[in-house]
């Protein structure tokens, strides 16, 4: 069922994206050679309850296996929902940082990949068409528009540059549940075209391009979690929370300086 905020709901849902951005800011800040993804994970937590939120992964368990902690970190084949543990961050590697919050009983959730110093002239690319993707989706995402137009922004992008949109995980609507009604695909599909929706200001969405540098093929681990590339190629993710308002796209994750 697709929900439709008020504007007092979507201010709580301003104040969760914003702990989020800021949570994100200071992993990114806090990237290094040796640093190991659990402590990453410590830090986003601790800065979380400091913030008065509670993550928003650590339990969430929509199938069988429960989510064992607070932010997913996926490095280089890695696409998402990467399980922090004792492994170190080393020079080269970029890693894909996914963390949300709820705060009174509303979520936010954004995501993005850094690289961990100096990287390959073409991941450098994927990181940037990745992010560029995100943007392209999100200057569509305006009342009268249809999730197609989103996804359609986000394909073309990614596609133009030479690389290939994960096609089996999308982005989706948020509010009192981390993941609502509707999905938020990156691709245009005959299914998409049977189930488009026309977008209405009050409608929250988390869209989030997932781009391979090789296939668009995944597995998921015998962790029943991370996903990775089946060809072993560098993959990134961006995402931001967004809010469809009469006056346009209005990026509840986007840092407020």
């Amino acid at each position: 069922m697709i929900t439709i905020k008020t504007p007092a709901e979507i201010a709580v849902m301003r104040h969760a994206s914003q702990i989020v951005a800021e949570i994100l800011e200071a992993l990114a800040a806090a990237v290094r050679p040796g640093i190991t993804t659990e402590e990453l994970d410590k830090l986003a937590e601790d800065l979380t309850y400091k913030k008065g939120a509670k993550p928003a992964f650590k339990g969430y368990k929509p199938g069988d296996v429960v989510y064992p902690k607070s932010l997913c970190v996926s490095i280089n084949n890695e696409i998402v929902h990467g399980i922090p543990s004792s492994r170190k961050l080393k020079a080269g590697d970029i890693v894909g940082l996914d963390f949300g919050v709820v705060y009174e009983g509303f979520y936010g959730d954004s995501a993005r990949t850094v690289a961990v110093g100096p990287i390959p002239e073409r991941v450098t690319k994927l990181l940037q068409v990745t992010r560029d993707s995100l943007y392209a989706g999100i200057a569509q995402a305006r009342a009268g528009n249809r999730i197609s137009d989103i996804a359609r922004a986000v394909q073309d992008t990614v596609e133009r540059a030479g690389f290939s949109v994960v096609t089996d995980f999308a982005g989706h609507g948020i509010g009192r549940r981390l993941h609502e009604d509707p999905q938020v695909p990156n691709f245009v599909s005959a299914q998409l075209k049977r189930h488009d929706f026309r977008l209405e200001p009050g409608l929250v969405v988390a869209i989030e391009p997932m781009v391979n540098a090789g296939t668009k093929n995944v597995r998921v681990l015998k962790d029943h979690w991370t996903v990775e590339t089946k060809d072993r190629k560098p993959s990134v993710h961006f995402e931001h929370t967004v809010a469809i308002t009469a006056d346009g796209p209005d990026i509840l994750t986007l840092q407020e300086k």
